[in-house]
């Protein structure tokens, strides 16, 4: 803000409007920031629940046919566990009578708690390769089945084949599965399961680039060799023989605990159970089948050397399983970066999730080193890991929480716009059909004279025009021009306009700088007849506008009327999306407004009075920023009628650029807001005065504040679901709606006998202006809520609204 100089050239000191202005202004960044954040992060909660949203489907393979000619054969006629050993490829089979129950897909918040519940009953360990978008949604569920003693493996964040993926991408899928795992249960994992995999001899050129890569980066990767093939819901009875492996054969064998309704999966598994171990089967995890082969191989190398060997002896047999399962470089502690699995590594009593190095022995701590040697997988996520993985699953749970929150909201705000569509439509039509009647009278004809108000502050561009207008009308009238401080000629000019076009009943009235309030009650006490005629300085009136504006006062209960106010810069987009708004929404509102009664706003542009009305209420208070919704609500408490007249006309500038559109409407939404809360106490009046608080307020609050400001959600759903759900669906949904709010206008354009070509512009009004307008009102209730204050602000003015015969419609 800058400091005045008075004409000597000295600096004076701001006065009390431009030190208000300057605090406001000051005050505004920081709450479009506010505002801005708030949006900012709406989206990011909605991008991140769609994220996590993402389908899982069945467990079929993505890409099929593809050559294996760069995988080796051993590899692909090798058991059903992969590692990278010194950085060869080695597989590891099942030994017989064994089976590792591995489950894909999970956690399922429906379906995982019963297999948990059927393996504890059994006491049975499984290894889950889990989802990481699911376990940071369910993070409760993983914690209890590591407690439980299972074994846990990573199954891709998202259910991607990673055979179609970037390193990146490759990179980014672990990573925030192990950061989802180390803050659900405290640990990350060296074992991962690719989806839509299968047995090893499965891998081709495209997917075994990939497990090298893992590979060498300390993940043992698990294949399966008897597949239950439950996904397809074949029946119970089929899902238990084509889980069983033939003969007495060791397998890896896959059931689904999540990925689609699995009532089946949980009726088998139980028998399932039953059956293998009635032939005399065991149950281990990927480690515990990792450490019974390293067992059988030491037995093996011992009686070859005549010596005998344990399990449970130390050195070499450790090494094995140690390294088969935290592979080279893979099993230090991580810090959050890259895929490496991070996380302390097994090493005796520092790693309570990993391999002991010990046998099991007698008591509880044989029990622990037991479970331990089962998750030797494991490793305990520290530092940063577990800090980011902890956040993750906070960040998480807000979205989970606020999308159902944010659902509920959007119907309702989807059932409120749609009753004030239907309210409008209905109530609209009873409200031309009865005003058009051509016995309609409301009263004995008005024909006396009235005051014309023009309040003016450097309207050097509209104010000829203005005049103009007002010499061709067909009622009696005098008008008072109030200068409020003009520094650009305006009274000079409206001067020289009234003198050429023989006006003698202009009367130029000048004021010191006190805002527009103060210039419409100094242009009241001024007015010399009872009725008194509102406009703005850049409006320009139709030849009978004052003739029909004043003809609803013949009903002496009626204190003030509204006027139909229409955008004469409209052959520009901006223009053309304002022209859209005046005529759809103010103008249908305010038909149903007047039948209810509870008429909230008369028009700046355009509106009447009862000069002892305007006086009773107090004149145009300073109170807010809408003193025409402040006076109309006022008048409505103090037992008035106020009506709409549609037959009367004005044209008014709209702003023409977004800078100022926003201005305009920013200081509308938070007037509108202050006029409100000044009035609360209507909603407790008695009588017809109370009828505003009654009707009125609860309709203002739900259709022009409470709507608007969560009508964003139908949009940013809208965007949601052609991202996440269904593109199709969601397009055809936002058409219809379009469809219905085309309907809705072309049938405000038919009772204002407006030009249809207008509402082409509509589908790109819905797309940018809008936003633009949600904007605007969450500014302001931002501001509102902040305890804010915002200036009177200027709008900047071309003059191209002339006389109402030269605007084109």
């Amino acid at each position: 803000m800058t400091t005045p100089t008075s004409s000597r050239g000295r600096r004076r000191a701001p006065s009390r409007i431009e030190r208000a202005a300057g605090r406001a202004a000051a005050l505004q960044k920081p709450r479009v920031i506010l505002a801005l954040l708030f949006l900012l992060a709406l989206t990011c909660v909605m991008l991140l629940d769609g994220y996590l949203r993402a389908e899982v489907g069945g467990d079929n393979r993505v890409r099929t046919g593809a050559s294996a000619s760069k995988v080796p054969d051993k590899i692909l006629d090798g058991g059903p566990i992969l590692t990278f050993r010194g950085g060869q490829a080695t597989t590891v089979s099942v030994p017989s009578k064994t089976i590792a129950l591995t489950f894909d897909d999970g956690p399922n918040p429906t379906w995982t708690p019963q297999v948990l519940k059927i393996l504890d009953q059994y006491d049975v360990p499984g290894t889950f390769f889990l989802v990481g978008s699911m376990v940071s949604r369910y993070p409760s569920i993983v914690k209890s089945m590591v407690e439980q003693g299972n074994e846990v493996g990573i199954h891709t964040f998202t259910h991607v084949d990673l055979s179609y993926q970037s390193d990146a991408r490759i990179n980014r899928e672990m990573q925030q599965t192990q950061l989802a795992l180390a803050g659900a249960a405290g640990i990350t994992t060296t074992l991962f399961r690719a989806p839509y995999s299968s047995e090893t001899d499965a891998i081709d050129n495209y997917s075994w680039p990939v497990y090298e890569k893992l590979g060498k980066e300390g993940y043992t990767s698990v294949f399966v060799d008897t597949d239950s093939d439950d996904w397809k819901k074949p029946g119970v009875s089929k899902i238990i023989k084509w889980a069983t492996p033939k003969k007495s054969k060791g397998a890896s064998v896959l059931f689904h605990d999540a990925g689609g309704e699995r009532s089946q999966t949980i009726k088998a598994l139980p028998q399932y159970i039953e059956k293998m171990k009635a032939k005399g089967y065991t149950f281990t995890t990927i480690s515990g089948v990792v450490e019974k082969r390293n067992a059988a191989n030491r037995e093996a190398a011992a009686a070859s050397n005549g010596t005998s060997g344990t399990s449970g002896t130390t050195g070499t047999g450790v090494t094995e399983a140690g390294t088969l399962t935290g592979a080279a470089g893979g099993s230090t502690a991580g810090t959050g970066t890259g895929s490496q699995p991070g996380g302390t590594a097994p090493n005796g009593e520092n790693a309570p999730n990993g391999e002991s190095g010990t046998a099991p022995n007698s008591g509880g701590k044989g029990a622990v080193t037991a479970v331990r040697r089962l998750q030797a997988a494991h490793r305990t996520a520290t530092g940063m890991t577990l800090y980011e993985g902890k956040a993750l699953i906070v960040a998480v749970a807000i979205a989970e929480w606020a999308l159902p929150v944010l659902s509920y909201l959007l119907l309702v705000v989807g059932i409120a716009v749609m009753s004030r569509f239907g309210m409008m439509l209905l109530i609209a039509r009873r409200h031309y059909r009865q005003r058009n009647k051509r016995r309609f009278s409301w009263g004995p004809e008005v024909t006396r004279p009235v005051s014309v108000i023009v309040p003016a502050y450097n309207e050097k561009e509209c104010i000829a025009n203005t005049l103009e207008s007002l010499a061709q009308s067909t009622h009696p009238i005098e008008i008072v021009v109030v200068d409020d401080g003009s520094t650009d000629g305006t009274s000079e000019i409206a001067r020289a306009a009234a003198d050429k076009l023989g006006m003698s009943n202009v009367r130029v009235v000048r004021q010191e700088n006190a805002g527009k309030p103060a210039a419409l009650n100094n242009g009241v006490r001024n007015a010399s007849y009872d009725i008194v005629i509102m406009m703005d300085g850049d409006t320009v009136f139709e030849p009978d506008a004052v003739y029909q504006l004043v003809q609803p006062f013949a009903d002496p209960e009626v204190g003030a009327v509204a006027g139909n106010a229409k955008v004469g810069n409209r052959n520009t987009v901006i223009g053309a999306w304002q022209h859209i708004e005046y005529v759809m929404g103010f103008n249908l509102d305010r038909r149903m407004y007047d039948l209810l009664r509870c008429m909230p706003t008369i028009p700046g542009a355009i509106g009447a009075f009862r000069r002892d009305a305007v006086l009773q209420v107090g004149g145009m208070s300073e109170d807010t920023l809408a003193e025409d919704t402040d006076i109309t609500i006022a008048m409505h408490r103090a037992g008035w009628r106020v009506v709409y007249q549609e037959h009367a006309k004005a044209w008014t500038e709209a702003p023409g650029s977004l800078k100022q559109l926003w201005s305009q409407r920013y200081r509308w939404s938070y007037g509108t807001m202050q006029a409100l809360w000044k009035h609360r106490k209507s909603l407790t009046d008695k009588g017809p005065s109370g009828r505003f608080g009654r009707v009125g307020m609860p309709l203002v609050v739900l259709f022009q504040i409470v709507t608007p400001v969560f009508a964003p959600l139908i949009d940013v759903f809208t965007v949601y679901s052609m991202i996440f759900v269904d593109f199709e669906a969601a397009l055809l949904a936002w058409l219809a709606v379009l469809g219905i709010q085309l309907a809705c206008a072309a049938y405000a354009f038919r009772l204002d006998k407006e030009q249809y070509r207008y509402l082409l512009m509509m589908p790109l009004q819905q797309l940018a202006y809008r936003q633009m307008m949600y904007l605007v009102l969450i500014h302001s209730c931002i501001t509102a809520l902040t305890g804010g204050r915002l200036r009177w602000q200027k709008l900047k003015r071309t003059g191209e609204v002339g006389t109402p015969a030269g605007v084109s419609g």
